[in-house]
């Protein structure tokens, strides 16, 4: 049974040293007894106490890193709920692009530097392909230690090391060790090996079963040989059959705290099709893995899966905002337009793209609706135009500028008579309804 904070409080050190990261002992208690933390990250814990907690207090889902402690590395697990809406969703699913060993060193090491180059920047978030999955399938040792250790030298991103192999396994893992790679993956034919390495190494360890009873053998038998970070790996072939073996999995570890599934998941999704390959993908976004091998880098596929993995792992109880203020894009002037949308960041950064792909310099006026966009703020009384007016004047856009016209969003031309009458903006103009005709509009109606 899961512990009050009032039963942890009172194993803990009681001196509110602040080490942990939480100010109080009590504070620190409380993130526990809600599966947020470890009682074991408490640095000035008991050894008693440590043994008193240690199973009952720690969180149902282990958190797992992956690459080198500090800047670098991926975090996957600490999961608490089935269903992002009864919380959130804590660690966002992180793609991991092959390499397979059929290419040439040459070719690997250019797909690595393509790796290394995705990156985007989506509503004022980067999203990036963050692990590279080293097929080592077929390589002897010598030739598998050589491959990884010239990879590890270009890539910015950690690895999961794939091989079947333990000679070949243990070749590479050993010449990158201090990047702490993913071991992937360890079945009922190499678990000996494979977890005498991860527990050597102090390495992460993927495993797989051919069913979830003997994916909690090989889990249970890992812990206890002292692998302490496990990944579950699933096979995305069969959809079906995955999906519901990492949803039994993970309900099984946050329901029931059954501890040899509570650790993250994974899933090898690569496929020929890259349409086939970007569903089978964005489906098990929704659906609870912690790692998605791919094969692809091309943007039209990445692109979809990283907005897919942003959109359900944004906090449904924070809206997504950016800061009320009065924006400058481009090298703007006392004769530059100014236009004005609301602070929810979708809203905003797609009006402040169109802007920039118009190359007209602009000042856009961002107003606060609580996150809300702009028919929704408009329908909730969140947004008005003596709201506008007033937020014009305390950002002080009208000094900025010698004209007095506004650009107002196409959707709301009921504004326009009030803000003429009301403010100092006497020529108010009714732009597109959508972001994308800002350029045209801008082309067509601003000298």
């Amino acid at each position: 049974m899961a512990l009050t904070a009032m039963a942890l409080y009172k194993h803990l050190p009681r001196t509110n040293c602040g080490d942990c990261g939480f100010p109080t002992c009590m504070a620190f208690a409380m993130q526990v007894a809600s599966k947020q933390k470890a009682a074991t990250d408490c640095p000035h814990l008991s050894e008693q106490a440590k043994s008193a907690l240690s199973e009952a207090a720690s969180p149902p889902m282990k958190l797992v890193r992956i690459g080198p402690a500090g800047t670098g590395g991926v975090e996957i697990g600490q999961e608490t709920v089935m269903f992002r809406h009864e919380e959130k969703f804590h660690h966002a699913p992180n793609l991991a692009v092959k390499i397979p060993a059929s290419l040439s060193n040459d070719e690997a090491l250019k797909k690595i530097e393509q790796i290394n180059q995705a990156v985007f920047t989506r509503v004022g978030q980067e999203l990036a392909v963050r692990l590279v999955a080293v097929d080592l399938a077929g390589l002897p040792s010598e030739k598998a230690a050589e491959r990884t250790k010239a990879f590890a030298a270009k890539s910015r991103a950690p690895f999961v090391l794939m091989a079947e192999d333990p000679d070949a396994m243990a070749a590479a893992v050993a010449v990158v060790s201090d990047k702490k790679p993913l071991i992937y993956k360890a079945t009922a034919k190499n678990a000996e090996r494979f977890i005498s390495i991860a527990a050597d190494k102090k390495c992460p360890l993927a495993i797989s079963g051919e069913t979830l009873e003997q994916l909690a053998d090989l889990a249970k038998t890992a812990k206890d040989k002292g692998v302490a970070d496990i990944v579950l790996a699933f096979d995305g072939k069969d959809t079906a059959r995955s999906i519901r073996a990492i949803t039994t999995a993970r309900r099984a570890a946050l329901k029931k705290g059954f501890r040899p599934f509570g650790f993250p998941s994974m899933v090898d999704v690569a496929h020929d099709d890259m349409a086939r390959e970007t569903a089978l993908a964005s489906t098990f976004v929704a659906k609870y893995a912690g790692i998605l091998i791919i094969n692809g880098l091309d943007g039209a596929e990445l692109l979809p899966i990283l907005t897919a993995i942003q959109n359900i792992y944004t906090d449904p109880q924070v809206p997504n905002t950016v800061e009320s203020k009065l924006y400058e894009i481009g090298a703007v002037n006392e004769n530059s337009p100014v236009l004005f949308t609301t602070n929810f960041a979708l809203t905003y950064f797609s009006v402040e793209g169109e802007v920039e792909r118009s190359k007209v310099p602009c000042f856009i006026s961002v107003i606060d609706t609580g996150g809300l966009g702009v028919l929704n703020a408009y329908a909730g009384d969140k947004l008005s135009a003596e709201k506008v007016v007033k937020a014009l004047d305390a950002q002080k856009a009208a000094e900025k500028v010698k004209h007095r016209k506004l650009v107002i969003p196409g959707l709301l031309p009921a504004f326009r008579a009030e803000i003429e009458d009301t403010s100092v903006w006497k020529q108010v103009l009714i732009g597109p309804e959508n972001a994308s005709g800002i350029p045209a509009f801008l082309a067509g109606n601003w000298k």
